[in-house]
């Protein structure tokens, strides 16, 4: 069908409707049918975008961002333009470049003044500006949700995501179909551990669009979250089938793969979005995580060259910082590759902050709440289900090795590292600020029985989502539970804890090699990962005191040094009878998503035992953090 530029509007409005209806089956035709569009009606709107939509849909990513930074270059005020244009970078990966066309799209589609003002001091990131326009803009238009949706991009920004996830959920009870709004409360439902309301969410999302690489891609992570990879690896698979130019798609495709085992395909996943993207400092770390893959000296001067671009973000930079760093230290330059290992801490510990003086002194409140006597008042209480194993400690101390040595056991399921302890404490945080309690944890002073069995209970109800096996006993994996020892004897006291633990300056350095995809503020920066460890010993040592036994600690170099002795201790502390299975752990084929997750698919080897030493010219500060902790491995020192 042919458009002359003298026809008639009926006309143009046919040709446009037959070109949409191609986009389905025949995207190839519906590009050429918009292109005829445009020859016969240069610059016409409605084919500018349905051309940018069709050459997306034959995969051809970089036509369709032309098209469209070429239409709203044309008309600035185009704002379905700006949508499309964010919705297509964010689905390649380009976060920064979608808030931008985000905002963009504000500004056109609106006339008030005080929007447009803060949607471009978004853009420069300045956010105080950018908050004081929009809460005057919501006095004036309280329901305004455009206004309070840019909010919640400002508290996301400053780190405040409860107030931001509690704005997104006032846009959708004000406007159901705002979907950006909806796609964005899902991912901050994700990022408070709330995966179920997520996946509320992203149905909805999927029943609208089910095609949509943002939903999709959206959904995929919500069900790897939940541990249901085959539906993640399919909705993955689908997806870059239809639209393989995803470099960010690729990459959570291998994340995936690397998560069930499939290592090969992984590493044919992530070198899928180097090709697209070799700036994907994430991409890079992804590959080097691996701890088994070893870079080529072409894969060191890319990784160079991307460094010393003037563009580069600081997230892209940071990863490759720690990627280059373990390509250096595989190659044995240790003093090169401390170098690059620093360089990454230093942007990550800036942009954390990590609060050393607080937790130190939730640990000196800790043990001044938690005395035998306190403990004694409360024995029996609680839920008395004996399901949960937490396995407690510092990252990188072998708590995956133990993890998979048990999982391996017929009567204990593995699961994940659970958030759901971690999020019963912030409930008695909120509690605490909005009743006469005092704050966590001496708040656990004032619950009754009632409460300490309620809250048992919660925590084993809200963890059955990630229990797939009818096994009795199942691993609660999550490092830092450490913290709240205490509270775990409270209201689980029939539950396991065992302290995975490995030599300071083993374990330390390691952590400081590891960039984490979430949390442990505390791992960059030698002097805060040595008063972290150093904390963490204290208030194991007190426990130690205070509740005898109830702790089993496993040393990762006895564990190493004589497995079968390890195990055996490890099986009787669960209750457990010894199965030769343990001992094969590496040919457990379940899912593990650490970064340990290649080291346990293989026997145990005694490589990473002293391997701390090749970098012990630099550990000073670390050393001098640590302080007794360090001469008194593996045991607690005698003033704690």
């Amino acid at each position: 069908m042919t458009v002359e530029s003298s026809e008639p509007v009926g006309s143009l409005a046919v040709a446009l409707a037959h070109a949409a209806r191609l986009l389905e089956a025949r995207p190839a035709l519906a590009v050429e049918q918009a292109q005829e569009i445009l020859a016969a009606i240069p610059g016409q709107p409605d084919a500018m975008r349905l051309l940018a939509r069709a050459q997306w849909a034959v995969g051809d990513a970089d036509a369709a961002v032309a098209t469209l930074r070429q239409r709203t270059k044309a008309d600035p005020r185009d704002a379905a333009a700006w949508r499309l244009l964010a919705d297509l970078l964010q689905a390649l990966g380009d976060s920064a470049g979608a808030d931008s066309a985000h905002l963009s799209a504000v500004e056109a589609g609106v006339n008030d003044p005080l929007l447009a003002q803060a949607a471009l001091a978004l853009r420069a990131d300045r956010l105080a500006p950018a908050e004081a326009a929009l809460r005057e803009r919501l006095k004036a238009e309280p329901t305004d949700v455009a206004a309070i949706r840019m909010l919640a991009e400002v508290a996301a920004r400053l780190g405040r995501y409860e107030d931001s996830g509690n704005l997104l959920a006032r846009c959708l009870e004000l406007s159901p179909g705002f979907h950006e709004a909806r796609r964005a409360y899902a991912q901050v439902l994700m990022r408070h551990e709330r995966p179920l309301e997520a996946l509320a969410e992203a149905k909805q999302l999927m029943a609208i669009d089910a095609r949509s690489a943002n939903h999709v891609m959206l959904m995929a992570s919500i069900q790897a979250r939940l541990g249901d990879h085959a539906t993640a690896i399919g909705l993955y698979e689908d997806l870059l089938a239809r639209y393989p130019r995803q470099p960010k798609g690729w990459m959570s495709y291998g994340h995936v793969l690397k998560t069930v085992g499939r290592r090969a395909d992984a590493v044919a996943a992530y070198r899928q979005a180097l090709e697209q993207a070799p700036q994907l400092g994430e991409v890079w770390w992804s590959l080097a995580n691996l701890k088994t893959h070893r870079f080529t000296p072409a894969d060191i001067a890319l990784m160079q060259g991307q460094l010393a671009r003037d563009d580069l973000g600081e997230e892209d930079r940071l990863h490759l910082d720690f990627a280059l760093a373990k390509a250096l230290e595989d190659d044995g330059d240790f003093a090169a590759a401390f170098a690059e290992y620093a360089k990454g801490n230093a942007i990550r510990h800036a942009q954390l902050r990590y609060p050393a003086d607080e937790i130190s002194d939730q640990v000196a409140r800790t043990r001044r709440l938690f005395t035998p006597d306190f403990l004694a008042a409360r024995r029996g209480l609680g839920a008395p289900a004996p399901d949960p194993i937490f396995i407690v400690g510092l990252p990188r101390a072998g708590s995956t090795l133990v993890e998979q040595i048990l999982a391996s056991h017929s009567a204990v399921e593995g699961t994940m590292e659970l958030p759901d302890m971690l999020a019963i404490v912030r409930r008695l945080d909120r509690t605490a600020e909005s009743s006469k309690r005092g704050a966590y944890p001496e708040s656990v002073a004032d619950l009754g029985p009632l409460e300490l069995a309620s809250l048992g209970e919660d925590y084993l109800e809200h963890t059955r989502i990630h229990r797939h096996t009818e096994r009795p006993l199942f691993i609660d994996k999550l490092p830092n539970n450490w913290l709240h020892v205490g509270l775990i004897q409270l209201i689980l006291p029939n539950a396991t804890i065992i302290d995975a633990r490995r030599h300071p300056l083993g374990c330390c350095l390691s952590g400081f090699k590891q960039h984490f995809a979430l949390g442990q503020a505390f791992s960059y920066d030698l002097v805060s990962i040595g008063r972290y460890y150093r904390d963490y010993v204290e208030l194991m040592a007190h426990f130690d005191a205070v509740s005898p036994g109830k702790v089993h600690r496993v040393n990762y170099e006895r564990m190493v040094a004589d497995t079968e002795g390890e195990v055996r201790a490890l099986l009787d502390h669960v209750g457990l009878p010894f199965e030769d299975g343990c001992l094969r752990f590496w040919t457990n084929d379940r899912a593990v998503r650490t970064a340990s997750s290649e080291q346990v698919r293989q026997p145990i080897f005694d490589d990473a035992v002293d391997h701390w030493r090749n970098f012990e010219p630099w550990l000073d500060p670390l050393k001098s953090a640590l302080g007794p902790v360090l001469d008194a491995y593996p045991d607690a020192p005698e003033e704690f």
